[in-house]
């Protein structure tokens, strides 16, 4: 594959709201053979239990993703001189049956693993989290997880159901797709109906970082901890951006008071950095309560930070240059 393929179209090559409407304005790929890293959209939110919208998600985060430029000015990660990494489009799932989309959506997630690259999920409501992991864990087998949100996803069932977007971590768990060792859920918060809500994976051996512990904090010794932690098993990444506070990010359906930064969203990330990363997801983004489109600005800024931190991607911070010390 030529170099060139690989690179996001730039903006004085063609004016931002011209171009592919792909991730980062990327090469489009009918499917992920050759590549490092694809990027596939989920457009779903039949299985959201509040707000709808999600299924519009996949294509405002890649509609906001114009702006971003190749180059990490933090981190001086360069993927695209590293990666081959393309927009290989959306999954068709089936609005009409949520049983059949988690099956469509295993089986799409899992061709990406299957063809040796990383498959990068925009989202859709967080359903689709549990047949992502099932598509990863068929090629890597148990993962680690690092799961930032505001709700734990947990639930035995919602309205009966065992499929919602409230349940796709005990899902992932009963079907063998974790390392319950190496499991972290950071930024849960909000009403709950019990004081044992977050006590089914406490129980078994996750670790869980409230919405309040963070709350305000230089998140840069938890994440070496948790980098720690996750050591060089199989890491997945699941993004819901409820998790970020509705001030900051209201497009979504299920939001919550309080909330972390986008600073520390991009911490949390950012230090998964040299971690063996094979999957990762970023999901409800619901574009019609994101009116000024703030939300999938900062959603397609968190896929692009996971681009970062792909295998191979090395980090190199440019040194301080000013005479100021703070």
């Amino acid at each position: 594959m030529e170099d060139r393929f690989n690179q996001p179209l730039g903006g004085n090559q063609m004016p931002r709201p011209g171009g592919p409407a792909t991730f980062m304005r990327l090469p489009a790929a009918e499917g992920p053979e050759g590549l490092d890293a694809a990027i596939l959209g989920v457009p779903m939110d039949i299985g959201a239990s509040n707000r709808a919208g999600t299924r519009l998600g996949p294509r405002q985060i890649r509609d906001e993703s114009r702006m971003l430029r190749p180059f990490n000015m933090a981190t001086g990660a360069a993927p695209f001189a590293h990666c081959q990494i393309a927009d290989i489009g959306d999954v068709p799932v089936n609005l009409f049956n949520l049983e059949a989309s988690v099956e469509i959506i295993r089986q799409a997630v899992g061709r990406v693993a299957a063809a040796g690259a990383v498959p990068v999920t925009l989202g859709g409501d967080h359903t689709l989290t549990f047949p992502a992991l099932q598509g990863v864990a068929e090629v890597h087998g148990p993962l680690a997880l690092v799961h930032i949100d505001a709700h734990a996803d947990v639930n035995e069932e919602m309205f009966g159901e065992p499929l919602a977007h409230g349940t796709p971590f005990r899902r992932a768990e009963e079907a063998g797709c974790l390392l319950n060792d190496r499991v972290v859920q950071i930024g849960l918060r909000g009403t709950g109906y019990a004081p044992e809500d977050y006590d089914w994976g406490r129980s078994l051996g996750w670790q869980i970082v409230t919405g309040e512990e963070v709350a305000g904090r230089d998140l840069g010794r938890l994440m070496a901890q948790v980098k720690a932690l996750v050591g060089d098993a199989p890491l997945y990444i699941s993004f819901d951006i409820d998790s970020l506070s509705p001030g900051t990010a209201p497009g979504t359906g299920t939001a919550e008071a309080g909330g972390l930064a986008d600073w520390q969203a991009l911490q949390i990330i950012r230090g998964l950095a040299g971690c063996n990363l094979v999957g990762c997801d970023l999901v409800e983004v619901s574009p019609p309560y994101d009116t000024s489109g703030n939300t999938a600005v900062i959603a397609a800024a968190l896929v692009y930070e996971m681009l970062c931190i792909l295998p191979g991607v090395p980090q190199r911070p440019p040194p301080r240059r000013h005479d100021f010390d703070f």
